[in-house]
This record gives structure tokens, C-alpha cells and sequence, in this order.
């Protein structure tokens, strides 16, 4: 799949090139294509974007962006560590960018872009160079592949569905983040953000909960209940079920038969 995305790419690169002499049909075609693309010239200031940049990227307008936005000066080309490899258009090459994940507060921070409700912007981006007559550069083109915009809410679901599922496990935050598809500190962030708990607090929290299921078992000691959500009853685990809970586990077992 990949790579067909690529060969297509290759056959858009070839059919850009007959249009650098016809600027107006340039912006035209551009603007026609459904996903981001945007020229720069070899300074790596921004001499055209079309509207799905305007409208996946989030750029306010096109005033805002093109003869003032330059690529090579991006704090976020920098910080993500893809700068030498855009560099090698410069010379003849197309180039790929795979994963280029930008935070979008970062763009907000930077940029004349819109504030909205998103966290990351999950691109796959090819570049390459248009030539004058002579087989010099004269300009690059840059396409983005959008793969996804991750707005939070979803990823945030992710990591509590890996949670319980594998809360009988030691907790694991990279696995966790794994699974949501994140760096473990976007998704250590954003799960605090979204939930007011880091995601070791809610692994513990659901723990608490199962045992306290288990304890609600009379056929199960509390020994038994504790083995069974694979803890230690000398551990430390029954000082945090009491900070917790309120009281210890031995009371919490009292209470709930009491009151059946």
C-alpha cells in the first residue's frame, strides 16, 4: 500500500513539472487536489498552498502563510528531526517523510493557525523538486498524506480498554500509550488533561475495584481475594487500599457483608 501511494506520488511529481512556466494553471490544479500540498522555492518560503492545506492544516488564511512561512525555519521540522532530510530535495531528490507527527499546540504556538480541539497531526509527507530549463531547482513541492488527527477522546479510550484488560499485569506505560497510539508522554499528558488522573492512578483505581469485588466473595479469604487480582496481602497494596478506600480491606469486607 505504501509503496503504490508512493508511485503515485512519483507520477503527480512528473505531471507537476510542465506547469512551473504556467503559474495561474499551477494554483488551479493544485488547489483541485483533496489533500495538503504546498510550494516552496528554495529558500523554503511558502509560494503556494492549496485549500485542504488551508483546511487539514488549520492555516488561518493564505495571506498569513505564503511569502512568511518558511519550512527550513519550522521550529516543528526541527524539533521532530526531519530539517536535513527536506534539505535533500534542494538537490535533486524526492524525499519521504513518514510519521511526521506534529503536536498541534506547537502549530498554534508557532503559527497563524486555528485553535482547535486536536492534539497531533499524523502525516505521511513526499517532497520534491520542480526544475527550470537548465535542470536546476527552482521549486518543491511538498504533498501530505494525512493519516490522522488525533483529537484526544479516542486515544484516551484506547489506553482505558488496554488498562482493563490487562490490569492484572504490572502496570506498563509504554504498552499502554502503545496501544493508543502515542508517545508515552502525549499520552501521559493528555490522559491527565481528559481525565484529571495520570494513567497509573486509573490502573490503580481499577484494581481497587476489582478487589473490591473480590473481597465482597465470603468464599474467598482476603488472602484469596488479594492472589486473585495477583497481589501481595503483606504488601503495600493494603495501605493503598485503605488511603483509597477509607478503611482496611479486613473492614471493607465488615462493611459490605453487614449491609447485605
Amino acid at each position: 500500500m505504501k509503496e503504490q501511494v508512493q508511485v503515485e506520488q512519483r507520477n503527480l511529481a512528473d505531471s507537476f513539472q510542465p506547469l512551473l512556466k504556467d503559474r495561474e494553471l499551477l494554483e488551479k490544479i493544485i488547489d483541485s487536489f483533496p489533500y495538503p500540498i504546498q510550494i516552496f522555492s528554495v529558500d523554503g518560503t511558502a509560494r503556494m498552498v492549496n485549500k485542504a492545506a488551508l483546511e487539514m492544516i488549520g492555516i488561518r488564511s493564505v495571506e498569513s502563510h505564503v511569502g512568511i512561512y518558511n519550512v527550513f525555519e519550522d521550529p516543528v521540522v526541527i524539533k521532530l528531526g526531519f530539517l536535513d532530510q527536506v534539505r535533500q530535495v534542494l538537490k535533486g531528490k524526492t524525499v519521504y517523510l513518514t510519521d511526521f507527527n506534529a503536536p498541534y499546540r506547537d502549530l498554534i504556538r508557532y503559527f497563524n493557525v486555528v485553535d482547535r480541539d486536536i492534539q497531533t497531526i499524523s502525516s505521511d509527507i513526499t517532497c520534491f523538486p520542480l526544475l527550470n530549463d537548465d535542470g536546476e531547482v527552482e521549486y518543491f513541492v511538498a504533498i501530505f498524506i494525512i493519516k490522522k488527527i488525533y483529537r484526544g477522546k479516542d486515544e484516551i479510550a484506547w489506553g482505558k480498554q488496554y488498562i482493563e484488560t490487562h490490569w492484572l499485569e504490572p502496570f506498563d506505560l509504554g504498552e499502554t500509550a502503545k496501544a493508543a497510539c502515542l508517545s508515552k508522554v502525549q499520552f501521559a499528558k493528555l490522559f491527565k488533561k481528559h481525565t484529571g488522573i495520570t494513567p497509573h492512578e486509573y490502573y490503580v483505581n481499577y484494581k481497587i475495584s476489582k478487589l473490591k469485588e473480590k473481597l465482597m466473595d465470603t468464599n474467598l479469604s482476603i488472602a484469596q481475594a488479594f492472589s486473585e487480582c495477583n497481589l501481595n496481602y503483606n504488601g503495600h497494596f493494603v495501605k493503598m487500599f485503605k488511603k483509597k478506600v477509607g478503611v482496611s480491606p479486613s473492614a471493607y469486607r465488615k462493611m459490605t457483608v453487614q449491609n447485605e
